[in-house]
Order: structure tokens, then C-alpha cells, then sequence
């Protein structure tokens, strides 16, 4: 398992009966997990002491419950700047995990010794394209919000890179790769965090299990002749590692050579020194790294 324990702002605490008790930077939050399938004591004064309690419903959805939490904060990670406001369906902005992917691709861009070209799809608030153009890369993200795409840029003002080398585009992201391949673009490397399920401008469904390897055999033409890296993240259950592993080798290796490598991700829980699963991460490079 690959494990975003990197943190100094962040930081799972505990685990129990579907939730998970966690810090972000001063404040505490319980959010539910569908991970959690223990009953554990809750032992903890933080389950006690909570700042926000995203409360699941039964009839589906769920709502917030505030206590001395600001409408907005931020938390830093490798010198990057994320704001943070919980928002719908119990998210805050930001997925952790998510780091140790930043960690690796940003390691492959500082080592690749030329300019790299990278592509975010499905981008959300800009956590992979802060890391890569930090990085120095050039990166152009994509997401169909125009929302998600305003609080990327804030990040990236926050993160001292309101100038850097960053095209903010808010588009439907398989309308944008059509386009690409119509009009020759090429990257360097392609980054992808696609939804279990959402529709298109025009009422299209897109349903991953059925999308996502067209999506990806779609997205490797518009891969350079040097491509440096691919990544698909996933965070529906019937998309296991050796599931990812397939499709890319299936789609990428038979064209470019190279290297597949997918595990699950996962945080630290600090209360224990056990590891709480957060969804998967197919990697391909051009080398084995």
C-alpha cells in the first residue's frame, strides 16, 4: 500500500463505527467512512471535542454540524496552500491520501531534466496540479465545475503560484481529450481522477465501469512521442489495483513500453499505527522507478 504519511497539518486520529476522527491543521472533524466496518471504543477526547460532525442520513445525503469551526481555513503541505470549507456530501476540499501520489509524480518531474507538459483531468481543487507545477511543470486542468475550478485557483494564489504556468479550463474533460487529438496537442504526462458517476454537458452518462478504459485508451493518444507518466486514481470499490494494472497495461504499455504499477492508498491512523484504505492508484512510467 502506498501511504500519504507525510503530513504535518493533517492527521487521521482515530477510526470507529463508521467514521474516522481526523485533524485539519487546529481543527477536528468526524466525517463517516465507508471503510470503517469496526466498532472500536472511542476513547479519544477528540470525538468528544469535535469542531464539525458531517452526520450520514439514512434517506442518503447527510448534513453538517458545526461546533467553533471558521467557514474557511487552510492547511500547508510541502510548501503548497490548500483553503479548506466543508462543503456538500461531507467533503472539505481536499483528499489527503492524495499526497502520495503528489510526492511521487513531483519526484519524476524534478528528475526528468526538460520541460514537462502535464494534463489533469477530472482536476477538482487543484491538489495534483499545484504539486506538479511546484514542481516546475506546465500543467493544464481541466474539471466541468466552474466552482471546483475558482477554488483551484485560489489554492494556487494562495500557494505563491497565482503565475505559474497553469491553464484553468472548465469543460467536460472527454469533450476536451476529442478536441486534443483533433487539434494534435501532446503531453507529457496525464493525470486522471474520474468519478463513479456523473453526466456530460449534453445529459451523457458517465458511469466508470463502463467509461473508464475507453477514457483511458482515448487519453493515451494524446500522449507524447516522451511520455513521462500516467496515473488514474479510483475510488469505486469494483475498481481494484489489479484491475487498473490491466487497463493501463492493456492501453499504454502495448504503445509505449514501460512500467505499470498500481496499489491501494491509505492514511496513517495515528491512534493505533494502523492504516485506513482510501481508494487505489494505477502508475505508469517510462522506466521502472
Amino acid at each position: 500500500m502506498w501511504i500519504a504519511d507525510n503530513w504535518k497539518d493533517y492527521e487521521v486520529i482515530d477510526t470507529s463505527s463508521g467514521e474516522k476522527l481526523e485533524r485539519w491543521g487546529k481543527y477536528l472533524l468526524v466525517r463517516p467512512d465507508p471503510q470503517v466496518i469496526w466498532n472500536t471504543p472511542k476513547n479519544n477526547p477528540g470525538w468528544r471535542n469535535k469542531n464539525g460532525h458531517y452526520h450520514r442520513s439514512t434517506k442518503g445525503g447527510g448534513e453538517w454540524e458545526f461546533f467553533n469551526l471558521p467557514e474557511e481555513w487552510s492547511i500547508n503541505y510541502n510548501g503548497l496552500t490548500f483553503n479548506l470549507k466543508p462543503f456538500s456530501f461531507k467533503h472539505t476540499g481536499l483528499f489527503p491520501e492524495q499526497a502520495v501520489n503528489w510526492d511521487w509524480f513531483s519526484d519524476l518531474i524534478h528528475k526528468a531534466g526538460r520541460p514537462i507538459k502535464v494534463l489533469n483531468l477530472f482536476a477538482y481543487t487543484g491538489g495534483a496540479t499545484l504539486s506538479a507545477a511546484y514542481a516546475g511543470a506546465s500543467v493544464t486542468h481541466v474539471d466541468a465545475s466552474k466552482g471546483m475550478v475558482n477554488w483551484a485557483k485560489e489554492n494556487a494564489a494562495a500557494s505563491g503560484l497565482k503565475d505559474a504556468p497553469i491553464r484553468w479550463l472548465v469543460d467536460d474533460c472527454v469533450k476536451f481529450v476529442e478536441r486534443e487529438i483533433r487539434r494534435g496537442n501532446h503531453y507529457d504526462a496525464i493525470i486522471m481522477d474520474p468519478p463513479s458517476y456523473g453526466r456530460g454537458p449534453k445529459g451523457e452518462i458517465w458511469k466508470i465501469e463502463e467509461s473508464i478504459f475507453p477514457f483511458i485508451e482515448l487519453t493515451s493518444k494524446i500522449l507524447s512521442d516522451n511520455p513521462l507518466f500516467f496515473l488514474v486514481n479510483s475510488y469505486t470499490t469494483g475498481l481494484q489495483p489489479a484491475v487498473l494494472t490491466y487497463m493501463i497495461e492493456t492501453a499504454i504499455v502495448s504503445r509505449f513500453g514501460g512500467h505499470v504499477e498500481s496499489s491501494e492508498i491509505g492514511l496513517p491512523v495515528s491512534s493505533n499505527g494502523l492504516v485506513l484504505p482510501c481508494g487505489a492508484s494505477g502508475r505508469w512510467t517510462s522506466k521502472k522507478n
